[in-house]
């Protein structure tokens, strides 16, 4: 009986690689092949090899995930729909108009866009923020933000990432916490276990809490995650397992990804968070862009009239300054009017004896 040859596998280092790639911890990973974690961390570092039936199943576990992450990179390189919610969205090739139909203005296509995405983009600002208010509004400043920017946005490969992007950056800035309104927490979600699962994401530090969101939440891809994140994919990696891991400590049996997956659809499709109408959205945006363009116009009006101002009302040429007074030696003190004392009535009686001609001294005349 010939024995069959054992399943090759790969280096430690691209085990490693592949693991991270799969988004999946050592946990994980090892209580698919049936080990601890001390095991599989041997088995990635190469101090021990696996045999048997567990070999067997670690090379398939492997073997798939090598094929995943074939097939992701292939679907990177060339053009891909992006997914929002649970929805594909082809930002290269919207809707085409009928033949012989008119092509859509720029108003009709903001419109499309912000049907299509901004129900979606609300429960996922929420997931982000566990703020409803503040998911409503960071959606809607990202589309006014669109709007204004719009031959830029509709020439973009993935519009619907731009807005995403925009509105995330929005609702996780720090700024936030100096708002009157937002000092105070919102009601939280009426199921326990919904409040339980906001809470631990609410705990997770703001880049780290972005990757689970995106990368479990939308459904984005390992690099798509890392591209809109602004990161690196190992970084992005680490980030969504770290994550992964902090959210599995408080909630066990959200350890699987595929079920952390399923509840945050459902926290998100829990709160009934709407947005607001699309020709609301422009007509806002068209109003801010206004008001700021007429501050622009009457701060530089008021620049313009002071520098005016300084030009007429300052000096032409140079005037020195007035030097501070000197007290004059041998003149007495001016007296208080009253009866001179017997200094000055000498001094008075000296001056009236002196010659009265020449140039030395001067004699009031009548006229």
């Amino acid at each position: 009986m010939t024995r069959q040859p054992a399943t090759p596998l790969p280096p430690p280092k691209e085990r490693r690689r592949l693991r991270e790639a799969g988004a999946l911890t050592h946990a994980q990973l090892a209580s698919r092949v049936g080990v601890g974690r001390e095991t599989l961390r041997a088995w990635e570092s190469g101090r021990t090899v696996p045999r048997g039936r567990r070999r067997e199943a670690y090379a398939r576990l492997l073997a798939q995930l090598a094929e995943s992450d074939q097939t992701a990179a292939q679907e990177t390189a060339g053009e891909r729909g992006v997914t929002v919610g649970h929805t594909p969205l082809r930002a290269e090739d919207p809707a085409p108009p009928p033949d012989g139909a008119a092509p859509l203005t720029p108003a009709q296509a903001f419109d499309a866009l912000y049907a299509f995405c901004a129900p979606a983009l609300v429960r996922q600002t929420y997931l982000l923020t566990g703020r409803r208010e503040l998911a409503r509004e960071s959606v809607e400043r990202a589309f006014e933000l669109a709007w204004q920017r719009w031959p830029e946005v509709a020439v973009d490969r993935d519009p619907a990432g731009w807005v995403r992007a925009a509105a995330y950056e929005y609702a996780l800035s720090p700024w936030h916490r100096f708002r009157p309104r937002y000092r105070h927490p919102e009601p939280p979600p009426a199921d326990v276990l919904d409040r339980a699962l906001l809470d631990a994401l609410l705990a997770l530090p703001a880049p780290y809490r972005r990757t689970l969101v995106l990368h479990d939440g939308v459904g984005l891809g390992l690099p798509e995650t890392a591209a809109e994140t602004e990161a690196s994919t190992p970084a992005t990696a680490k980030r969504l397992l770290h994550a992964r891991e902090a959210v599995a400590e408080r909630l066990p049996e959200l350890a699987d990804p595929a079920v952390l997956h399923r509840r945050l659809a459902e926290l998100a499709s829990t709160e009934r968070l709407r947005a607001a109408r699309p020709p609301a959205v422009r007509g806002g945006s068209e109003r801010r862009a206004r008001f700021w363009t007429r501050a622009a116009i009457a701060f530089t009006v008021a620049l313009i009239g002071a520098t005016t101002l300084t030009l007429r009302t300052a000096p032409t040429r140079y005037e020195p300054p007035v030097p501070p007074g000197e007290t004059v030696r041998g003149v007495p003190p001016r007296a208080a009017p009253g009866p001179l004392s017997q200094r000055e009535l000498g001094l008075r009686e000296k001056l009236r004896e002196e010659m009265v001609t020449g140039p030395e001294r001067l004699v009031p005349e009548a006229w």
